[in-house]
């Protein structure tokens, strides 16, 4: 029996089940939080680019561990498995995409779209959702709505 059991986990190793998984973050800052939740306290940040170490994951969130020694949970989204490499052409180049950007690009939508949408309905007044746009809030305000609206873990 212990025969069986050692070469199952000879086999996990081997095939890489158990490896921690080495990932890179897609965007420009991301959040390291204390726990699986973006109520977390953030207790870090990586970059755009940085490599991560993902430990395990939960519910849609990664705990990670960077090369400094860093730890902490960010929300997978953040993270691709793809290696990216910073470089620039003759040009300057914009490095990484926000948080926001992301979440936005995900579902098809970027400022060529907005543009084109307000093109084909220019008798639309669009100053409230610039207006919103615009708002900035707070972490704490955020944890206060979401705890208010029953949303918080």
């Amino acid at each position: 029996m212990k025969k069986w059991v050692l070469m199952g986990v000879a086999a996990l190793v081997a095939t890489g089940a158990w490896a921690a998984k080495e990932m890179s973050v897609q965007v420009r800052e991301g959040q390291l939080r204390n726990r699986a939740s973006f109520l977390g306290t953030v207790t870090g940040t990586v970059a755009y680019g940085d490599r991560v170490v993902v430990n395990q994951t939960m519910a849609g969130w990664c705990e990670v561990a960077t090369a400094a020694g860093a730890t902490g949970w960010i929300h997978e989204s953040a993270l691709t498995p793809k290696r990216i490499v910073i470089a620039s052409g003759a040009n300057d180049a914009r490095i990484g995409a926000s948080g926001e950007e992301v979440a936005l690009a995900g579902k098809g939508f970027n400022k060529e779209v907005e543009a084109a949408y307000k093109q084909q309905n220019q008798n639309l007044d669009y100053t409230w959702v610039d207006w919103m746009g615009k708002q900035v809030v707070s972490e704490a305000q955020l944890v206060n709505f979401l705890q208010q609206g029953g949303l918080a873990q």
